[in-house]
């Protein structure tokens, strides 16, 4: 499984409004590929939504988008994953903000690689594949 990122999912949901780009052609290179979205993208996702002119038909969107992609939820060995990945990056110098640990900890623990716009922002959490689509 791959897992997107918000980043992803955004740039998917703005060239629907425009001409097909980057995020679109990468989906559609590995459209035989199953993909899955954290609990966290879709909080991301909905606090977008709810800050649209029109909440409702956001929101209808992204559900839209994301029907035939798995909802990816934390399990029992989520805080420790989360919490040794945080130490490590304190350790090295490179911390990363709390939604983007959640996301790429769910990632790791699914041992899925992770497409986003934002590969800088990953690029040094252990155990995280990250795939660029830019």
């Amino acid at each position: 499984m791959i897992h997107l990122d918000s980043s992803f999912v955004i740039d998917l949901l703005r060239e629907q409004a425009r001409k097909r780009s980057a995020a679109t052609a990468w989906l559609e290179a590995h459209a035989a590929e199953p993909m899955g979205v954290s609990l966290f993208v879709l909080c991301e996702l909905e606090a977008g939504a709810a800050a649209a002119d029109d909440p409702d038909a956001e929101r209808d969107r992204v559900r839209t988008a994301l029907q035939a992609v798995a909802k990816v939820l934390p399990d029992d060995r989520f805080a420790a994953k989360y919490g040794a990945l945080l130490q490590v990056l304190h350790r090295r110098g490179r911390p990363i903000g709390a939604m983007d640990l959640l996301i790429a900890t769910t990632a790791v623990l699914d041992a899925a690689p992770l497409v986003t716009g934002n590969a800088s922002h990953f690029a040094h959490v252990p155990g995280l594949r990250v795939l660029s689509y830019r």
